[in-house]
């Protein structure tokens, strides 16, 4: 079972070195010494477009796009980037009003006005691209614009989430004369306005980011230059930053990987440790013969022995989450725990009996090979052992790479898959409303009418996110009823990097999003 002391006791050693790199704060960055600094994560971009994603693409969108609002160091709510101001010019919500910075540019030269801006919005609702991020969007009514700078966006039912919205990287503002508006982009080429520029992209392999000498915004740049070399797996990657080829690492690291770091971390290494609202569920397929039966997904709620997973698997460092809506967030409770306690093999054939099922149940359970971290195998494998030693499923797995694997799920080709969700914005609602609806960020329909008809809009019409909690706990407890998502653990942040490198610590923002700009060497100590 999950032993929180033992827990407890390592995130206390991890978050003593990250006070002892703290120290470096007081280093002054020369962004121009010894070249870039060079990023390693496990998280390759699926496209460079932005109308077409809704995952880790966003890391190197938040470097090289633009959006409205974003998150300044130390900011929990949105604050203005490409615009000089934002509000709601209403007192419902339904009206949001953004004036953009005088004399914007993208790095090209072309100007970058309310126009431009209009025109990506209204190209991601008009591509609606599988797996893109239209569904973010629901609340839109339609954009408008009065001269070179104001935008005005109309909404069609008050939603006091619409800003942390439009700081999404999904809204990133791109140049209408190199994007087409009713098809993605397939080059790899970049036209933004961000703090940097994509100079080179070689899928899989590495993004060479520079300043980008026109850029208007709050980021405040230690560097001048990022390399963002993409790595198959953890091992891979910690050896590149051992070996001094790299100089951080992020997303991807492994618990074992972890640990090591943790336990040697001195002289050449620091590991900055930081809370984490990134969540790991299984989504099942509605379509599915035995995956649409509400008995099959609740015996499976039953069985999941969720510390197994974050001990064995994960070294505990993770936590097991027993909802869709991560601790630390306004909202969070514990329903699939309150409901099935710990996992019980009787109680879960109780569940298949009642319903007529007395076979064990064969099920495929699918998962992605080099999205979510090299633990990723490795929980399936105990998931599997689980389930099969039950006596009461029979599971057979199978995976495939992040590109191909997206696209079977949005055929609805898995009975039974993974997916980690890293959340758009720092709100309960950012954990519930991709999930649900016809359209969502899954590929598989999951209505749920009165989450989307009621529950959400009453608590979107709340600008006081506080008063959003008897909301968000009937939408979990609908979602634990229907038990179509079964959350299983919530991970924290985990960034090494070499002892000369500063501005990890304010590296990520509300979202989890590295800001590369932060990063600079220590030229003293």
């Amino acid at each position: 079972m999950f032993n929180r002391n033992r827990f407890l006791r390592r995130v206390a050693a991890i978050a003593s070195l990250s006070l002892v790199a703290g120290c470096s704060l007081l280093s002054d960055g020369d962004p121009d010494s010894q070249g870039p600094i060079v990023v390693g994560t496990t998280s390759a971009p699926s496209t460079l477009d932005p109308a077409g994603a809704w995952d880790g693409s966003w890391e190197l969108y938040r470097n090289i796009f633009q959006t409205l609002l974003a998150y300044p160091n130390g900011a929990t709510t949105p604050q203005p980037d490409a615009a000089e101001s934002c509000s709601f010019t209403d007192s419902t919500s339904r009206t949001y009003r953004c004036e953009l910075r005088p004399g914007l540019k993208f790095a090209d030269g072309d100007p970058l006005t309310a126009e431009a801006v209009r025109y990506s919005i209204d190209r991601i609702r008009a591509i609606d691209a599988p797996g893109g991020p239209a569904g973010l969007l629901g609340s839109l009514d339609d954009v408008r614009t009065s001269g070179d700078r104001e935008i005005v966006f109309h909404l069609n039912q008050p939603d006091a989430t619409f800003p942390f919205v439009l700081a999404t990287p999904a809204m990133s503002i791109v140049d209408p004369d190199d994007y087409p508006a009713d098809s993605l982009r397939e080059d790899t080429t970049v036209h933004g306005s961000g703090p940097y520029k994509l100079q080179s992209y070689e899928e899989g392999g590495k993004a060479v980011l520079v300043r980008n000498d026109t850029y208007q915004g709050f980021a405040k740049r230690q560097n001048d230059a990022v390399t963002i070399r993409y790595f198959k797996d953890s091992a891979g990657m910690v050896k590149a930053l051992r070996d001094k080829q790299i100089d951080v690492t992020y997303r991807g690291l492994a618990a074992d990987d972890i640990l090591a770091l943790q336990e040697h971390a001195g002289a050449d290494l620091q590991l900055v440790d930081g809370a984490g609202t990134d969540i790991s569920y299984l989504v099942f397929n509605p379509e599915d013969p035995w995956a649409k039966q509400p008995a099959v997904r609740k015996a499976i709620a039953q069985i999941v022995d969720r510390s197994a997973i974050a001990h064995k698997v994960y070294k505990d460092t993770v936590d097991p989450l027993y909802s869709m809506v991560p601790k630390g967030l306004t909202g969070h409770a514990t329903p699939f725990f309150d409901d099935y306690g710990e996992p019980s093999v009787p109680k879960a054939r109780e569940i298949l009996s009642d319903a007529g099922i007395t076979r064990p149940v064969p099920l495929t359970l699918w998962y992605t090979t080099d999205r979510y971290g090299s633990e990723t195998a490795l929980m399936f494998r105990e998931l599997k052992r689980q389930l099969d030693d039950s006596g009461l499923f029979s599971i057979t797995l199978k995976s495939r790479p992040w590109k191909s694997y997206v696209v079977g799920y949005q055929k609805g080709e898995y009975p039974v898959f993974g997916r980690g969700w890293f959340p758009d914005f720092p709100d309960a609602d950012n954990f519930i409303a991709p999930f649900v609806g016809e359209h969502n960020a899954l590929g598989t329909p999951y209505p749920a009418k009165e989450i989307t008809g009621r529950l959400l809009p009453h608590a979107r019409a709340e600008s006081d996110r506080a008063q959003t909690v008897k909301d968000v706990e009937a939408a979990q407890r609908i979602m634990v009823d229907d038990a179509r998502l079964i959350p299983l653990w919530q991970g924290r942040q985990f960034l090494a990097a070499s002892v000369d490198i500063s501005g990890g610590e304010q590296a990520l923002d509300p979202s989890t999003i590295m800001m590369m700009w932060t990063l600079h060497r220590k030229t003293s100590w």
